[in-house]
């Protein structure tokens, strides 16, 4: 790889990974993704929001009157970050401390997504990225609904992805310190769903939610 590349880890560059079967399970694992971009007067700005993926493509979408959905959708030179904190990393001296994580930054531009019928398949896919089998369960957008919200392609040029796993790296001369080290894990939990307020009485918890927590439940069992 070319030592200049914007995408190149370069901090702990043995941490780095640019295949995408690594970019795509850290990307399909989040919901929501801190977007940059600088406004036409140099002014720079992060959003987070939330996104779909498809192939190359990360969507975005927001309200039609969003700074961002109008700047991006120009083709502006953008950037996407995506993070996972997967542990605390405990060590025996304070500079050892650190986290275990899953990261990706991506680098494109995006185009707006106008035509209606692509708009409302992408946000049936934004349905099933929270949870996947909801967007069946649930009604589509209707006209209003597309008109009123901008849809954004981003399509990536250039990625990497950065990933911190084991334990903590002390110094050997700290190594017989009556400290504890180690890592306490962080993993996602879902809690009991709450029906809505204004919910029909009757109306059983839907089959993709129950996937969810038959899911969680392997995962814990599993760990």
């Amino acid at each position: 790889m070319p030592k200049h590349v914007r995408h190149k880890v370069r901090r702990v560059a043995q941490r780095g990974h640019y295949d995408a079967p690594t970019i795509h399970a850290i990307l399909d694992a989040g919901w929501v993704a801190h977007v940059s971009f600088a406004d036409p007067a140099g002014q720079p700005f992060v959003i987070p929001m939330l996104y779909a993926r498809e192939g190359e493509s990360i969507y975005l979408h927001g309200s039609i009157a969003s700074r961002l959905m109008k700047t991006v959708g120009e083709g502006i030179a953008t950037c996407l970050c995506v993070t996972h904190v997967d542990g605390l990393v405990l060590a025996r001296s304070h500079f050892h401390h650190s986290m275990n994580y899953r990261s990706v930054v991506a680098f494109g531009k995006a185009v707006a997504v106008v035509d209606p019928t692509e708009k409302a398949a992408i946000f049936a896919r934004f349905v099933d990225a929270l949870i996947p089998g909801r967007a069946a369960e649930s009604r589509p957008a209707d006209k209003n609904e597309l008109a009123a919200t901008a849809l954004l392609r981003f399509t990536i040029e250039d990625a990497s992805a950065k990933v911190r796993s084991g334990g903590p790296k002390d110094d050997p001369a700290d190594r017989d310190l009556a400290v504890w080290s180690g890592v306490v894990p962080i993993s996602p939990h879902y809690a009991e769903p709450v029906a809505a307020d204004d919910a029909a009485p009757g109306v059983p918890v839907p089959g993709s939610v129950q996937r969810l927590f038959a899911t969680g439940a392997e995962k814990e069992r599993a760990a």
